[in-house]
């Protein structure tokens, strides 16, 4: 038996128990995918509304969809709350994505970043945003290939992550 993960792996367990366990508010990032279902918005839209009613700070990213709920739920909440980090530049988001962020007072973009594709800044921005944060709520789709890298990066860094699948 190789007894020099185990600490490792106790260590990594004790900081997602502290996380969960500890009061007050945390950094959470939520993340998913563009395509998704109204009712999946609605749903999101409410989480993220509750969890920043409660003090929370919540960092996403700034493309429709998942992206989309999260910021129209936490602006009711609290808009101090939220933190966006754009993949590349505002002026890279959809005519309606831009209108929604330039309302917003926290919003990062990353014009180095504007050459790339959007698979490969989005990949930088994800995990950035887990980088940030205490807890990670993805939806995704089981061939979400970005989103897929996303959680695991977020487990590596030994993140509280929670994964809705849509599919």
């Amino acid at each position: 038996m190789d007894t020099t993960r185990i600490p490792v792996t106790v260590d990594a367990f004790m900081a997602e128990l502290q996380t969960i366990q500890s009061s007050g508010t945390k950094k959470i990032a939520i993340l998913g995918t563009r395509h998704i279902s109204l009712t999946h918005q609605q749903l999101i839209e409410m989480l993220a509304y509750a969890l920043a009613l409660t003090g929370n700070t919540i960092i996403t990213s700034g493309a429709a969809g998942t992206n989309s709920a999260v910021i129209k739920g936490v602006q009711r909440a609290n808009p101090g709350n939220l933190q966006v980090i754009l993949p590349q530049t505002l002026s890279q988001q959809s005519a309606e994505s831009q209108e929604l962020l330039q309302t917003l007072p926290n919003v990062r973009e990353h014009s180095e970043r504007r050459l790339l594709t959007l698979a490969q800044a989005s990949q930088m921005c994800n995990q950035e945003i887990i980088d940030t944060c205490q807890q990670v709520i993805c939806f995704l789709y089981h061939s979400s290939t970005t989103l897929q890298e996303s959680v695991r990066y977020a487990q590596e860094k030994h993140k509280v992550v929670t994964t809705f699948y849509l599919d």
